[in-house]
């Protein structure tokens, strides 16, 4: 294990003044925070608060209008094959799972290594079959998504992310299009991975994930972070009105 004072003082990534425009829509409002190497982040708040956009942001899906943001203390680049390098270290999973229709599962696993890392058929399939048992899908590598259950498609779309050897995953909701009963089986690799290390930011209205698995929580509302802090805190003891009132919403149902 690395030595979690030294890293834990390290920010992966860096987000700084960050705004963002849609039209007259104000969707993020001067956003600053960090996260470190090796921290899971989990960003909550009501619908429409800017959650997924500043996840989006991370890796340039969503442009931004002002501000700065850095991973591995180097700027976003804005397009090219420095934004594409990017990508490819920053994994991310989506509400929609995004899997290839016609490839495999093996081969929605394989085609980053071999394409963007350069790994032979054989060393990306070795290394894709590796992770589809440790997300328990392995018996389904030759299957297309569609044969596959919700729940079974977001961890190979998980599986697929950690292919690329990522410095970071980023999460966008990734159970709110699953069954209830699906839920937990995606949830569950992602409090392994947070437990292995893997620095990561999730948008999740998860809130035992929270709990679970989260360094830090993020609460966001009307496009800004309104009060950031450790679960346990956050949870028992939030200092904002707007975080009382989304818990009591929440944690009543």
């Amino acid at each position: 294990m690395p030595d979690s004072t030294t890293n834990a003082a390290e920010p992966l990534v860096t987000i700084t003044g960050v705004n963002k425009h849609y039209g007259p829509l104000h969707v993020l409002k001067d956003i600053s925070t960090t996260v470190a190497r090796g921290e899971v982040v989990v960003v909550i708040g009501p619908s429409g608060s800017g959650k997924s956009t500043l996840c989006r942001a991370i890796n340039r899906l969503e442009t931004i209008d002002e501000g700065e943001i850095t991973i591995d203390g180097k700027r976003l680049p804005e397009e090219g094959a420095g934004l594409a390098k990017l990508r490819a270290d920053v994994g991310m999973v989506f509400q929609s799972f995004n899997l290839f229709a016609h490839k495999t599962v093996l081969e929605n696993v394989t085609l980053g290594p071999i394409k963007v890392r350069g790994l032979s058929k054989q060393e990306a399939e070795k290394k894709a079959m590796a992770l589809l048992e440790r997300v328990g899908v392995a018996n389904q590598a030759q299957k297309l998504p569609a044969q596959l259950s919700g729940g079974q498609q977001q961890r190979v779309a998980i599986a697929r992310s950690l292919a690329m050897d990522p410095k970071l995953i980023l999460l966008d909701e990734p159970t709110s299009a699953l069954d209830p009963e699906m839920i937990n089986e995606v949830l569950d690799v992602m409090v392994e991975l947070a437990h292995e290390g893997m620095t990561m930011v999730v948008v999740t209205h998860e809130m035992g994930f929270a709990r679970k698995a989260a360094n830090r929580v993020l609460f966001m509302a009307d496009g800004q972070i309104v009060e950031e802090a450790a679960p346990e805190t956050f949870f028992t003891a939030p200092k904002t009105d707007r975080a009382k009132d989304f818990l009591a919403k929440i944690l009543t149902h």
